[in-house]
């Protein structure tokens, strides 16, 4: 009992020159976000389309409008400035093909490789020509036609009883 009140006073003497938690970011557009009011805000809400819009007072803007089609399809935009001050855009769309935002600051995939381009052409003339690989096992393609000669399967139980194991002597 005496080792419990003795662990619980510590603990609590320790936690008193703790320090408090610190701000939980120290990036310069923390304190604009923090408490920032939204300054402006429309929208409307239909029962197969929407759109809205709105802005904050720390110059974040944001819009979109979209309808039910097979799904959701909307395209729209935001705005906010980033911590080195400069202010980044991003238009959108989404939908069947997913989410595909554009913004100069995005990073761009890299081009195809030609090795890459070629075969996608030869496979399209192949496929007008009419050869067509659908992955399945041809077995004219790999020599087991009729009167190619099977290889023999391994059997364990016939290799057993034709004396590879000799049984103890006592």
């Amino acid at each position: 009992m005496k080792l419990l009140l003795i662990s619980a006073l510590f603990g609590i003497a320790a936690s008193a020159f703790a320090p408090a938690y610190p701000e939980q970011s120290n990036r310069p557009q923390a304190s604009f976000e923090k408490n920032a009011r939204i300054i402006a805000l429309d929208s409307d809400v239909k029962e197969d389309s929407f759109r809205y819009n709105y802005e904050t007072e720390n110059g974040i803007k944001a819009e979109e409008q979209g309808r039910e089609a097979d799904g959701i399809e909307a395209q729209g935009g935001y705005q906010y400035t980033g911590d080195d001050g400069q202010v980044y855009s991003v238009s959108y769309a989404a939908g069947q093909g997913g989410f595909q935002p554009q913004g100069a600051h995005l990073p761009t995939a890299p081009p195809t490789p030609e090795a890459i381009l070629k075969a996608l052409e030869q496979n399209a003339r192949d496929e007008a020509a009419g050869i067509i690989d659908d992955g399945q096992y041809n077995p004219g393609k790999y020599g087991d036609a009729p009167g190619f000669a099977p290889q023999p399967q391994y059997n364990a139980r016939a290799q057993a009883s034709a004396g590879f194991r000799q049984p103890y002597k006592f």
